[in-house]
């Protein structure tokens, strides 16, 4: 017999043992369960404590964001969301650790504006590249605010202009390459006001020594020196947002000012970029709820602005801008690490 009509007669066989609708609708059993299978597997993230990395010390201004979203993610998820504050080389060692972390979820890294847009050009050496890490979702911002001692006779940038025709004023920042030197370097070259600037190891003692008056000014994050400014310790002359703060009534922006200058600071909860997208689409989801707890909203009194729920494409379209504005802004300062 030759070998197709055995063939033929194989299969038909096969078909009079076998009942064909039964046959279909075992395999399409098999193929339901397969997606149930899938389904069960994405539903049970998380099983177990995640840790956010947060790369700078305990009670800094990227605490004061990370706490409150981390206990309202917790909430929101049902499982704990436990900090690690593991600072050091401007956010580098913290950063590092998280991509070289298994990306399942279970590690993520509070990332900032300098961690992500200003260390690549600030560092020769940088530990890790933040291509390889993902935006889960950018919580908050907020300006850079230009404060003066209360004994500076200038209420604005206008005032601050004619003080300036003579010697160069000093401003004092948490350190080089920080959001607040930056934003400074942006602000004197926009505007031609002469400047100076004097760093310090991180934003306390640069404000305490504006408090004393020894400096004339300072660039600062907004919820960093906005308790001095309601004391009436220290005087707004202007903030480095698009639109004015509603927790500084009447300070104008840089803009409004007529100085060509904005920017911000900001955060976010970041991922190994290989993390699948099941999983940071359930932590995007509940990163949206954690933005309607009252103890994030809180945020707000201090200065920080809370980010609305954006598409991941969204997100990585603002990274690549902010990331080309730093870079400049750290090439245009000369600015070097200590």
């Amino acid at each position: 017999m030759s070998p197709l009509p055995y063939i033929q007669m194989k299969v038909q066989r096969f078909h009079a043992r076998v009942n064909p609708a039964r046959f279909l609708l075992l395999g399409g059993c098999l193929i339901l369960s397969c997606f149930l299978a899938q389904g069960a597997q994405g539903a049970e993230y998380p099983e177990r404590p995640i840790k956010l990395v947060v790369p700078f010390p305990p009670g800094g201004p990227t605490d004061i964001v990370a706490r409150p979203f981390a206990e309202a993610l917790s909430q929101s998820l049902g499982q704990a969301v436990v900090i690690e504050n593991r600072g050091g080389a401007g956010g580098s060692i913290g950063a590092a650790a998280v991509v070289k972390s298994p990306a399942d979820g279970y590690t993520l890294l509070l990332g900032t504006v300098g961690v992500i847009s200003i260390n690549p050009g600030l560092y020769p050496h940088l530990a890790y590249d933040p291509r390889d890490l993902t935006p889960v979702a950018l919580l908050a911002a907020a300006p850079v605010a230009l404060v003066a001692h209360p004994s500076v006779p200038a209420d604005d940038v206008t005032g601050l202009r004619k003080l300036a025709a003579g010697d160069a004023l000093r401003f004092g920042t948490a350190g080089n390459g920080t959001p607040g030197h930056l934003t400074g370097e942006m602000f004197r070259s926009a505007s031609g006001i002469p400047l100076t600037h004097v760093p310090y190891k991180g934003s306390a003692p640069a404000v305490q020594d504006l408090l004393g008056g020894h400096l004339e000014l300072a660039f600062d994050p907004l919820q960093s020196v906005l308790p001095h400014i309601r004391a009436g310790k220290l005087k707004a002359l202007g903030i480095s947002s698009a639109q004015p703060s509603p927790e500084l009534p009447g300070v104008p922006t840089f803009l409004q000012a007529g100085v060509a200058t904005e920017a911000t600071a900001w955060w976010g909860i970041f991922a190994p970029a290989a993390t699948p997208p099941a999983i940071l689409d359930t932590l995007a989801r509940h990163l949206a709820r954690a933005r309607q707890n009252s103890a994030v909203r809180q945020l707000e009194s201090l200065g920080i602005e809370l980010l609305p729920e954006r598409s991941r494409a969204a997100e990585e379209d603002f990274l690549r801008t902010e990331s080309l504005k730093w870079g400049k802004a750290v090439r245009d300062s000369g600015a070097r690490v200590d």
